[in-house]
């Protein structure tokens, strides 16, 4: 593709959305970092931080689940505080205007829900709710923080450093001595509501998705390096469907050969842009 200026990549993205104005949107970690929420990987897809705990790792070792829980416990108040950005408004906007048919995002932050967006798949589910393992149990994650606090007080006053997706940096605890609650129903493992690495998105959530990727016109990557298969597998679709793909997203993603349009800029000021030259642009 050739190299374009700024401005000129953001006139071509309004002539793809206004080609296809039933967009099937998939977002990733690049939305939500103006929230103040980080993310994994760098320009290049490469880890910027140890890889997050694996399901098998949560699930098969007592040591794991504590050393999870206890940063999280520091972590999940500036998560919980985070709130939508530019990028999370403009979509929601998008929305409003009939421009999206379908958002699914690997985010698990709530941000494009609050932000006023509708058709969102969670495709990784939301931090905002523990579920047991065993049975229908589940508690909103801010009622289970305070259970958290209140068993370990210790723990609740130490500093650490924020990290992706409610974790923190919490490194020389003595983690043997952090107390996770069981489930009050049954006994069984307690465990956010989202997609560890390691374990399957939900197959009736993918299903679904892929359904309504079906009925779009084409496909747009928002902030998503579509290093992991869960969302790449939209840009194989896509692809074998015959429906373009454009990106918006800072660096490398999996699917760069496959794009008919890449905008590498930050998310927001492209989202921004994008509405102007849509004169969609309100209140922001």
């Amino acid at each position: 593709m050739p190299l374009l200026s700024p401005s000129r990549l953001l006139d071509t993205l309004a002539d793809f959305v206004r080609r296809h104005p039933r967009l099937f949107v998939l977002t990733g970690a690049g939305c939500s970092t103006d929230s103040g929420i980080p993310d994994y990987r760098d320009a290049n897809g490469a880890w910027k931080r140890p890889q997050p705990v694996r399901y098998h790792e949560f699930v098969g070792s007592e040591l794991t689940r504590r050393r999870y829980w206890a940063r999280s416990l520091l972590g999940w108040p500036t998560f919980a505080s985070a709130r939508p950005n530019l990028a999370h408004l403009a979509l929601a906007r998008l929305e409003s205007a009939e421009f999206i048919h379908q958002m699914v995002t690997q985010n698990v932050d709530s941000l494009h829900q609050q932000a006023g967006s509708r058709r969102v798949i969670d495709l990784h589910g939301r931090l905002g709710t523990v579920v047991c393992l065993n049975c229908p149990h589940d508690v909103p994650r801010e009622a289970f923080q305070h259970i958290l606090a209140a068993n370990n007080p210790t723990f609740a006053t130490l500093a650490a450093t924020v990290a992706p997706d409610g974790d923190a940096d919490l490194e020389a605890a003595e983690f043997s001595r952090f107390q996770i609650p069981d489930c009050p129903r049954c006994g069984g493992i307690l465990k956010p509501a989202v997609v560890f690495f390691g374990e399957s998105v939900p197959k009736p959530r993918v299903e679904r998705a892929c359904q309504r990727l079906s009925q779009a016109d084409a496909l747009l990557v928002i902030g998503s390096s579509l290093t992991v298969w869960s969302g790449y597998r939209f840009c194989k679709q896509a692809a074998a469907s015959g429906q373009p793909i454009a990106a918006i997203n800072l660096g490398h993603t999996r699917a760069d050969a496959e794009l008919a349009l890449k905008v590498d800029l930050p998310c927001g000021p492209a989202l921004r842009g994008l509405l102007e030259r849509l004169r969609l642009l309100v209140d922001f």
